[in-house]
């Protein structure tokens, strides 16, 4: 890192400060992310490697990972420079410190019931693998500390709108049928008939949207994000990579694992990811929220939505 003008660029300000490894390193991918619409093509190259590989960047040498990011070591050298780092070796420390804490590993627990399955059938127990490895990668400290950000922006918002379509749709529907228990102000933009413009102009720089999406990435989804921000709405994004067209901009981004043996992407960590936010804002949100989860479940039963059993 540069000590000699550490105002001249504002990651190394912040790099300078004592922060947390993850921290540091989600600093790092911020940037990343942020420059990737302007990168030259092999710089892209090299920055997508970066932000989808982060324990190999870790402990692979310069040359085997410019060959895995399919570029020459001299690109990986410039990437970091122009992510404000002196040298390679100063940007590779970042993602060595950060991978020592890594995310907790449930997959080993998905391997052991294999062992245990006496089975010519495999593909259920794949599911389960991947299931497991993917929640495994949800819940990091970095995490951690970015749903209780997401939650904080979420109750200090007037109004919430939610956006998700075709494979994350569900993954919206379930964020504002769920959390609107609580918080009755988050609509769900479904942009039917060519109404997503008009669904989407009533939200300002008071209010907040919540967009979900994987690749292939939604026109819809990524057009309601450039009007919402337009108008000054923040955003918070669940996406699968940095790489994501949805990610420019966005005040907050999760990237959840959606691997499977399936032939849609999963969304089991979206899902769960969502269960923690909205847990997270009843838990810190005023008493009232609460009180709100109580009236919808008594005008439920008064109305006879649900089933009692003896």
């Amino acid at each position: 890192m540069s000590a000699s003008s550490p105002h001249d660029n504002p990651l190394e300000v912040v790099l300078t400060k004592e922060l947390s490894s993850s921290t540091r390193l989600d600093v790092v991918n911020r940037q990343l992310a942020e420059a990737y619409p302007e990168l030259s093509p092999q710089l892209k190259l090299a920055a997508g490697y970066v932000l989808e590989h982060p324990m190999d960047i870790a402990f692979q040498s310069i040359r085997k990972s410019a060959a895995a990011a399919a570029v020459t070591p001299s690109t990986l050298v410039r990437l970091a420079k122009r992510m404000g780092f002196d040298s390679y070796e100063l940007f590779r420390d970042v993602f060595q410190s950060a991978v020592q804490a890594g995310p907790i590993e449930l997959s080993g627990r998905a391997t052991h019931l294999r062992n245990l399955a006496h089975t010519e059938d495999p593909i259920f127990l794949d599911v389960g693998d991947a299931a497991f490895d993917n929640i495994g990668k949800l819940f990091t400290a970095d995490n951690q500390a970015r749903v209780r950000d997401a939650a904080r922006l979420i109750l200090d918002a007037r109004k919430v709108a939610v956006v998700g379509f075709r494979d994350t749709f569900a993954c919206a529907y379930h964020f504002a049928y769920v959390g609107r228990i609580a918080m009755p102000d988050i609509h769900l933009i479904r942009g039917l008939e060519g109404g997503l413009l008009t669904e989407l102009d009533r939200f300002d720089e008071h209010d907040v949207v919540v967009a979900f999406g994987f690749e292939p990435y939604c026109a819809e989804t990524v057009k309601a994000l450039e009007v919402t921000g337009a108008n000054g709405v923040r955003s918070i994004v669940v996406t699968d990579t940095l790489r994501s067209p949805l990610v420019p901009g966005a005040q907050l981004t999760f990237t959840v694992a959606n691997a499977t043996p399936h032939f849609f992407p999963s969304i089991l960590s979206a899902i769960t990811l969502i269960e923690a936010i909205l847990a997270e804002c009843v838990a810190f949100g005023p008493n009232q929220l609460v009180d709100n989860v109580a009236d919808f479940e008594t005008r439920m039963r008064r109305m006879g939505a649900y089933v009692e059993i003896d």
